[in-house]
């Protein structure tokens, strides 16, 4: 399947099929100064869908906030394209087709229809959110908001203020 030809319809129900991690121990893995783990995920719906789940945190001092973590969906052809991802608030960034920019907070990109027919990142287009503010609470939120099970995560309490903010 050509990624030109997804929907919004189609891409939403990838994010929102039942899952399943299957390799809850994977290994951790540091890549250019990025601390990273990958997770293999599949439907349990019988529709055979599979996924890759991602963590990464930049390992740079003062780059506390440079973090993502994402569900990738594994196309029949092999190729992946990200679905959702969840952002740190380290940079500014712009929606390019709507011509605005989120400032520096913690957003969420989500794989678009319009932004696949334009030729851009699939998961170009992002929105602020404040359910999180760490890469343990962004990964609880997107374990949960992709109904992916198998694996215990940590919510924020975003509730908490922080001594120094």
């Amino acid at each position: 399947m050509a990624f030109e030809s997804l929907t919004d319809g189609k891409i939403l129900s990838l994010i929102s099929c039942p899952k399943r991690l299957s390799n809850p121990q994977a290994r951790i893995k540091v890549i250019d100064g990025h601390e990273q783990v990958n997770y293999k995920v599949y439907t349990t719906d019988g529709s055979g869908y599979e996924f890759v789940l991602f963590k990464r945190q930049n390992l740079r001092s003062g780059m506390e906030d440079d973090f993502s973590c994402g569900l990738s969906w594994i196309a029949p052809n092999g190729e992946t394209l990200t679905l959702k991802r969840y952002n740190g608030p380290n940079h500014n960034h712009p929606n390019h087709l709507e011509n605005e920019k989120l400032g520096y907070n913690c957003h969420i990109h989500v794989a678009t229809e319009k932004y696949i027919k334009s030729n851009r990142k699939a998961d170009g287009y992002a929105e602020v959110s404040d359910r999180y503010k760490t890469l343990e609470g962004a990964f609880h939120c997107l374990v949960i908001d992709c109904k992916i099970s198998g694996i215990k995560t940590t919510e924020d309490d975003i509730n908490q203020t922080n001594l120094f903010d």
